[in-house]
């Protein structure tokens, strides 16, 4: 990894490495480091801009959840195409987590519960100058409110007053709060990534025949809320549930990573938007019109055991429910 720290062995090492060094090794203000300056983290709750604010969300979280534990399951990257040169190589992930906490002090999540949590997070980073200047990030907030044993949308309701009501609350991110970042590229050019990403566009183009024709019949889903799924009719059910609820919006893939390593299943990560009117019966209940974008990231692992192609084995796709409910809550008033 020309230009950075010859400590690092690859990708995978800086990037499951950094993690634990900020998180649990507590070396927060490497943040200073390991974030460029100007870097921008976009989730569906918010964009934060400049690592100082990153370093004061993590440290919220960490007062929050003491014992949080961040447990890398895979590393999706690639060099970047578009930006690596002779005396520096840049790179691109999307990387996968495992999260562990206990609830035990009070903060964002209100009063503290004494819950124990399980839930994923999944992030794509842009890299180069031995640190991440560019990041999207999307964290399985259903699964935390629900293992605190909170009703979704009341907890999203009660999130809007805690910060400050309707005029005041943080903004979840839509084109109209994110900022332009330096990485403006799209990835790689994988066939695994484009078997994806194609994989993807057919069922938002409402051909959910594609499913039965690119899963596996015994796939392994994990979806938002910590719902795991098994097979063809699970993968169609979210999926289904998802579109209907959205059936005008604009879906876009916004990046893609395919990768292929020895003693892995070919592998894929694709970043993607869906943008419109909550105008459908789905997966958030009565339509009600609102505006709502949907920043969404989907892993998937590839097997043999299909009809000749090889079939999508696992996949694991994160949107943050909570971020949908805030834009539906705001937009109507519903508060």
């Amino acid at each position: 990894m020309k230009g950075f720290d010859p400590k690092w062995r690859d990708v995978e090492h800086f990037i499951i490495g950094v993690t634990k060094e900020i998180w649990e090794d507590r070396c927060i203000g490497s943040l200073r480091h390991r974030y460029a300056p100007g870097l921008i983290v976009r989730s569906p709750a918010s964009v934060l801009v400049d690592n100082t604010r990153v370093i004061a969300a993590t440290m919220a979280t960490l007062a929050e959840f003491p014992d949080r534990q961040l447990l890398g399951e895979d590393v999706i990257w690639c060099d970047d195409p578009a930006r690596s040169d002779a005396t520096s190589d840049a790179f691109l992930s999307s990387h996968r987590l495992i999260c562990t906490a206990t609830h035990t002090r009070p903060g964002m999540y209100g009063a503290p519960t004494g819950k124990r949590l399980t839930y994923r997070i999944l992030a794509d980073c842009a890299l180069r100058h031995d640190c991440i200047y560019d990041e999207w990030l999307v964290r399985d907030q259903s699964a935390i409110v629900a293992q605190m044993g909170y009703d979704l949308v009341g907890w999203t309701r009660d999130l809007i007053a805690r910060e400050g009501g309707p005029d005041r609350c943080v903004r979840p991110m839509t084109p109209a709060t994110d900022v332009p970042g330096p990485y403006d590229g799209r990835g790689n050019d994988n066939e695994w990534g484009a078997l994806l990403a194609d994989t993807l566009g057919r069922i938002m183009a409402a051909d959910m025949d594609v499913i039965p024709k690119r899963y596996d019949r015994a796939a392994n889903l994990f979806y938002p809320g910590a719902q795991d799924g098994l097979g063809w009719s699970d993968a169609d059910q979210f999926w289904m549930g998802l579109r209907a609820a959205f059936p005008d919006a604009t879906f876009t893939i916004e990046h893609v990573i395919g990768r292929d390593d020895p003693m892995m299943p070919p592998r894929a990560a694709v970043r993607w938007s869906l943008h419109g009117r909550h105008a459908g019966w789905g997966r958030f209940g009565t339509p009600t019109g609102a505006e709502v974008y949907i920043m969404g990231i989907t892993h998937a692992e590839f097997g043999p055991f299909g009809d000749g192609a090889a079939t999508l084995r696992r996949e694991y796709t994160l949107i943050d429910e909570t971020a949908i409910w805030k834009q539906i809550l705001l937009a109507t008033g519903a508060l």
